[in-house]
């Protein structure tokens, strides 16, 4: 049986660009020919650019409508454009942006669409009813780890309705300049950390003692006492097990008193229920990691899609990743709800480039081996692929590093694009739910919230098969609309956040580990 011939293909992003990138699985041979009569003078992997017509030295190479760099030589029609062969535009600057200047036509409310969740005292709801163990210093971590194996085997069954115990470890807590300017951006990340909503109010904390991180600190009075008629002034109160404590005489006591405090926890969450609440409630984060040239052709477009969606719903969601839309910098500022919201961009991106300045680097450092053998050149051409999921509503409102959201709409929540610092620091801004979109691939999960893995590509999507959610790449392919995939990721948003579905993340318990931002010394 005669094999099907399959046609050189380009995917171009707007009328204006002259480079397309290659979509046929495995790249194309010099010499195929696309149907426009282009003929490849090079072979072109798979994502990567092709000249479609002669660029002078010095032309400027243009993607999305936007120069992603500058030809270092004559690059005939035909050619491959690769890194090697561009100069990266500078950065924009941050004097003269436009604010607030776009007003995006008023979308028609989405109603009617609902989900599961646990409401909690403080009016947030959970996609999720975990018990979460803080920790107040890395050096507990160890007996953390070994107490929480041991609630899961030996307690969790008893509590059918609690999903999981997780303990919130990480790197921070003691040597540490904790009175420095920046020592507020960790600290304040471990506390809201602490009052996810997937926690229901429950605050758990394990202290070493000597640490400059005490819990008093972390969680002081007021900071985390929820109005709750299930809880008596004392429940209520900061419940800590000291393992310095003189109560404790060897390890298994220390055991012991972390597991009998959990029991009390785990007891008032297992009394929880889910109950139907609208769409509304939805506090979504957005993300992508190993990004390839189709992630602003199919992954991130649907989410921007479903961004607009659940905005329209009334819910909340948030995009990040400094360094990752510093370059569209003028596309957000223009459409933030009001000039103060674009100030307040512009400020954390000016934060942003002058905590760079310091480690002697600028923003290029965020573009990995990977991302360019997926086919970005550089930063300037992963920004515009990563910006839009953002979608298209207008930006109602701006998180530092650590900070809680605390209103609807579309936020800009200031992280690093490190995948796994930006998904903590979404975690502290309050998500119950994440998505996450790749196309070199990556196993990434967080133990606090479900994760969403949507493939860029349909080769991604069969080889991981196991491991996404949503295969994107079928826009590629011409199988399905952007339109199509942003609706089919909003339906199973719900259907994750009602827990009627487990994603292939939870499924294989693939967690990453909390790393704290913080930009302040260490002693």
């Amino acid at each position: 049986m005669q094999a099907l011939e399959v046609k050189p293909r380009f995917i171009r992003m707007h009328d204006a660009d002259n480079v397309a990138i290659v979509s046929n699985d495995g790249g194309l041979a010099a010499g195929a020919v696309f149907a426009n009569g282009l003929t490849l003078v090079d072979r072109v992997p798979q994502g990567h650019k092709v000249a479609l017509l002669d660029l002078k030295k010095g032309a400027a190479v243009l993607r999305y409508n936007v120069a992603i760099g500058y030809a270092l030589q004559d690059i005939p029609a035909g050619s491959w454009v690769h890194e090697r062969l561009l100069q990266m535009p500078d950065a924009r600057g941050l004097t003269g942006l436009p604010r607030a200047t776009v007003k995006a036509g008023v979308l028609p409310p989405l109603e009617g669409f609902t989900f599961e969740g646990y409401r909690n005292a403080d009016g947030s709801v959970g996609s999720r009813n975990i018990l979460a163990i803080t920790t107040t210093v890395q050096c507990v971590a160890g007996v953390v780890e070994f107490a929480v194996k041991r609630i899961k085997d030996e307690l969790l069954p008893r509590f059918p309705n609690v999903d999981d115990v997780v303990g919130l470890e990480h790197t921070y807590g003691c040597g540490v300049a904790i009175d420095a300017p920046d020592a507020i951006i960790p600290i304040r990340t471990l506390r809201n950390i602490t009052l996810n909503p997937n926690f229901g109010g429950e605050v758990m904390v394990v202290s070493l003692g000597c640490e400059k991180l005490q819990p008093e600190r972390l969680l002081p009075p007021g900071s985390f006492a929820i109005v709750d008629e299930r809880k008596s002034a004392a429940e209520s109160a900061l419940d800590v097990v000291c393992l310095q404590s003189e109560n404790h005489v060897g390890f298994m006591s220390m055991i012991d008193s972390i597991m009998q405090t959990a029991t009390r926890h785990l007891e008032r969450l297992n009394a929880r229920r889910r109950e139907t609440v609208p769409a509304s409630e939805l506090v979504v984060g957005v993300q992508c990691g190993g990004s390839d040239a189709f992630s602003g052709v199919t992954a991130n477009p649907a989410v921007g899609f479903a961004t607009d969606l659940l905005v329209r719903a009334g819910a909340t969601v948030m995009f990040s990743e400094t360094t990752e839309v510093r370059d569209g910098i003028d596309q957000l500022t223009s459409r933030a709800s009001t000039p103060e919201i674009a100030d307040a961009m512009i400020r954390e991106m000016a934060w942003y480039d002058a905590y760079l300045q310091k480690g002697l680097v600028d923003r290029s450092a965020n573009t990995t081996p990977g991302n360019k053998k997926g086919g970005l050149s550089n930063i300037v051409e992963k920004a515009m692929g990563s910006i839009v999921k953002s979608g298209s509503a207008p930006i109602s409102g701006v998180l530092s590093p650590g900070e809680k959201v605390k209103q609807k709409g579309l936020i800009y929540a200031a992280t690093p694009a490190s995948d796994f610092i930006c998904g903590t620091l979404q975690v502290a801004a309050g998500i119950n739910l994440h998505v996450f979109t790749t196309g070199r691939g990556t196993p990434y999960g967080l133990a606090e919230v479900p994760v969403i893995k949507v493939a860029t590509r349909s080769d991604l999507a069969r080889r991981w098969h196991d491991l996404m959610d949503i295969n994107a790449g079928r826009i590629a392919d011409g199988e399905a609309s952007i339109e199509d995939v942003g609706w089919e990721l909003f339906r199973l948003m719900l259907e994750v956040a009602s827990g009627r579905k487990k994603t292939w993340a939870e499924h294989w318990k693939l967690h990453n580990a909390l790393v704290l931002f913080n930009p302040a010394p260490i002693t």
